[in-house]
């Protein structure tokens, strides 16, 4: 669990691009619609939507790549920019062994095999950057200070690990190889195998969708249910501007469900989390989740929100994937129909009210009250009743530490009496900081004396296990904790 909520810090820093990319896209839709629903682009305003559109969508269509790095560098020690390096060949590695091309010439059969085919053409995706991103971070902490013969002594250190990293990529990338298609078609499978359960599958399909989005393996249902893989295709029939008339199913009903949840779920969710957030992170909390949920509203992009918090508190996250699954079966047994061809925000809603399947959008405002109060209702039970740690409520100190003065301003001297009372660099295994605190990871925990910490003119020191020490510093922590590294090395 601690892994998994180092993970979710990591994956703060590319979070925090995205939300501004989807507002510039669901902006860049309303003024140009023909960017959504085709059509000539004309005129000054859909010239300016189309290039916010694509500003937007560098990101958005890039998110994986942004994971690379931040995983990369965010869970390599000393944050180290190596890590990234490292990660990025993992990535590169990984992406082109995989490729649809490569593999099908390695393997002419998989051509033949549309499904096969279709879970490589889905390789670059969010899940294999974070894996790209564990491997770049780990092979720098295992690798960075490796002693090569005297020969090879220019690969020592670090610049050994990015050919670690890409080693490691090419074992990972043969696994893969065998065992992606697998789940990728056992998924296919589910789908088509709750396709005809009506409003029930619709929300077993709409639960599947929001779990596996951490994976990727979410495309592999979508497949089936959205696009012409088992003969369905709910929104190319939608966008084509038929019926349910035209098809055998109740056309819209496998995207219907996401606008509730997208519009104004998750807003409900992330006032949850800004008022559980403690009170000195309340500011930090606001500025990732609460722009995450404007972007989730304006045009439907929901990965800013979802991995803010799904490593952090991944039993939230299975909540919050049953309560779409929930929505959508009610959306569905009311008759509320509404399509996208990009995601199920507002700008969507707009554009899809107007087409022929469309059918009871009005019912997105008794729908959208009512998702607001059960995410917002669920998620603030949840996260006070077990105490998880979405955003803002990491394990600190309860005193405001943005607030805390360094009583001596020789950083030097700061680290020498810090290192002296937690036993000197030999104790040392692992050096880090955040907005306030050093944070070391010790050998030998007996050889730590607290009081000579304090008397560097600390605020104060943790021991939150038993081999790692924690040292209140304050905003300056950057500069000791730089000082800090100096006198280790």
């Amino acid at each position: 669990m601690k892994y998994l909520q180092k993970l979710g810090k990591a994956l703060m820093l590319p979070v925090a691009c995205l939300p501004i990319c989807g507002i510039l896209m669901g902006i860049g839709y309303l003024l140009c619609p023909a960017s959504m629903q085709g059509g000539d682009i004309t005129g000054f305003g859909p010239l300016v939507g189309i290039f916010l559109v694509k500003a937007g969508g560098a990101l958005i269509d890039n998110m994986a790549l942004l994971f690379v790095i931040g995983v990369g560098v965010g869970m390599s020690e000393d944050n180290d920019g190596t890590g990234g390096l490292a990660a990025l060949a993992s990535w590169l590695m990984i992406t082109t062994l995989l490729s649809t091309g490569f593999v099908t010439t390695l393997f002419p059969s998989i051509a033949d095999n549309v499904d096969k085919t279709l879970a490589f053409d889905k390789i670059a995706n969010p899940f294999i950057g974070i894996l790209a991103g564990v491997i770049g971070s780990t092979c720098y902490n295992k690798f960075k200070n490796t002693k090569l013969p005297d020969w090879l002594s220019f690969f020592s250190g670090k610049r050994c690990v990015a050919i670690v990293a890409g080693v490691v990529s090419i074992v990972v990338s043969v696994v893969l190889l065998f065992v992606w298609p697998i789940l990728f078609g056992l998924l296919i499978s589910v789908g088509k195998g709750i396709a005809g359960m009506g409003a029930i599958g619709a929300g077993i399909y709409a639960f599947l969708n929001r779990l596996l989005i951490p994976t990727g393996l979410h495309h592999a249902l979508n497949n089936v249910f959205w696009f012409d893989t088992i003969g369905l295709g709910d929104l190319t029939h939608f966008w084509a501007g038929e019926t349910s008339a035209d098809v055998n199913w109740s056309l819209g009903m496998y995207m219907s469900g996401f606008f509730p949840c997208m519009m104004f779920g998750i807003p409900g969710a992330a006032l949850a989390m800004i008022q559980c957030a403690k009170d000195n992170k309340k500011k930090v909390a606001i500025g990732l989740v609460a722009s995450a949920a404007l972007c989730a509203f304006v045009c439907g992009v929901t990965e800013p929100f979802e991995f803010g918090f799904m490593f952090l508190a991944p039993g939230l996250y299975v909540i919050y994937a049953l309560l779409y699954g929930i929505f959508t079966v009610i959306t569905t047994l009311l008759g509320f129909r509404a399509g996208f061809s990009f995601s199920a925000g507002a700008t969507d809603l707009l554009f899809s009210a107007s087409l022929p399947a469309a059918q009871k959008t009005w019912l997105i405002i008794p729908l959208g009250i009512a998702a607001f109060i059960v995410f917002y209702v669920v998620f603030r039970f949840a996260i006070t009743k077990f105490d998880l740690k979405t955003p803002g409520r990491e394990d600190d100190d309860d005193t405001d530490e943005t607030k805390v003065t360094l009583a001596n301003n020789d950083y030097t001297e700061v680290a020498k009496v810090i290192l002296e009372g937690v036993g000197g660099k030999e104790n040392v295994t692992s050096i880090d900081n955040c907005i306030t605190r050093l944070r070391l990871e010790i050998k030998d925990y007996t050889a730590v004396d607290e009081k000579k910490i304090k008397s560097a003119g600390v605020a104060g020191v943790i021991r939150p296990g038993k081999n790692a020490v924690q040292v209140v510093v304050g905003t300056k922590v950057q500069f000791v904790a730089d000082e800090f590294k100096k006198l280790c090395k």
